[in-house]
């Protein structure tokens, strides 16, 4: 009896300690589901701004790049070495300047037989239709004959024309902007050998939203302006508006603008085309204190869940009373940081202050 109330207390002892193990290791797993906040953490202040979506009256001011008014290919129109390149990188050329010569040897020499077999053939059809009209030869041999004459006739203008056509001609007038081979090299019929662009007129490209495309006209006039010629206004007017988006809904324009022979636009640069209205455009802005990095390179410091800050990089638009617009890069009501970026980094914890 008393050996069985000993095995009946160690079972209960052996129990007692299996639910104490098992409420131990279930207080360590709640421990590890919800820690206790650790009052250690820095959070740093900082001050905040919420980006907002307004509605602002903005001038109609927008970059673009130029390109020529005309820019052309110079092409060998028929292989040969180049006897002559009379260009340079630089020079002004006139449409219809002999530019470059082929050398023409051997079509010259195809040339002669061909014209001795063309005179050769002319004689035997003034000879054959003499007979004919006598009747000592066939119609059919003299049509063969005048054929043959014909075909002798056409190979002769074909070399004719490939001798001209060794004259290689500026397609267009303007400035030798490339020289791609040398005189004394050998070049296939259609190699290039330069290009050439006309300055005379500049071809403004920019692309327009879809509520300012419809604000601009076929013939508009505008003013282009650029950073290289301070103060200087170029006049401009609007030839060509797609009519078709692009796959980021904007529309090309192009604006025809008049150089100026003492301040001379190339292409390439960057300008300003003003179309001398105003529109009205829901635009995000945010102050331009939030800005961590130059508006070329723009980024700012966003406030997330659990006051974590994410640094994100941002494209800019106009300014205006210390607030900049944001084209891309951040969505209204989000929260970006105004004071205390130069103590953050990805993400660190923030407390906000007011």
């Amino acid at each position: 009896m008393k050996r069985k109330h000993i095995i009946i207390l160690i079972v209960v002892v052996s129990i007692g300690l299996i639910i104490f193990k098992l409420a131990a290791n279930k207080s360590k797993l709640n421990e590890k589901e919800n820690p206790k906040e650790d009052t250690s953490v820095v959070r740093i202040p900082v001050k905040v701004a919420t980006v907002k979506e307004q509605l602002q009256e903005i001038n109609l001011i927008k970059t673009g790049s130029l390109a020529p008014f005309k820019e052309a290919k110079v092409l060998s129109t028929v292989g040969g070495t180049i006897v002559q390149l009379r260009f340079n990188l630089g020079d002004y050329v006139n449409q219809g300047q002999v530019l470059a010569l082929m050398d023409t040897k051997l079509v010259q020499l195809d040339l002669q037989k061909a014209q001795t077999n063309a005179a050769k053939l002319h004689r035997d059809l003034q000879t054959y239709t003499e007979l004919l009209e006598g009747q000592a030869a066939t119609r059919e041999k003299v049509n063969e004959i005048r054929q043959n004459y014909s075909d002798a006739e056409n190979q002769v203008n074909q070399l004719k024309k490939q001798i001209a056509d060794a004259s290689v001609k500026a397609p267009t007038s303007g400035t030798i902007s490339a020289k791609l081979l040398e005189q004394g090299v050998f070049a296939n019929a259609g190699a290039e050998l330069g290009t050439i662009v006309n300055l005379s007129q500049v071809k403004v490209q920019l692309k327009l939203t879809e509520n300012e495309v419809y604000q601009a006209k076929l013939g508009q006039m505008i003013k282009i302006t650029t950073d290289v010629y301070q103060g200087q206004v170029f006049n401009g007017k609007i030839t060509f508006i797609s009519p078709q988006a692009d796959e980021t809904h904007n529309y090309l324009v192009e604006i025809i603008a008049d150089n100026k022979d003492g301040s001379l636009l190339r292409s390439g640069t960057f300008v300003y085309a003003d179309f001398s209205r105003k529109t009205k455009q829901n635009i995000l802005l945010i102050p331009r204190e939030a800005l961590t990095e130059s508006i070329k390179d723009a980024s700012v410091y966003v406030v997330g869940g659990n006051n974590v800050v994410h640094q994100k990089s941002i494209k800019t638009g106009v300014e205006m009373n210390n607030l900049i617009q944001v084209t891309s890069g951040l969505n209204a009501g989000e929260v970006v940081v105004t004071s205390g970026q130069i103590n953050l980094k990805e993400g660190a914890l923030v407390s906000v202050s007011k």
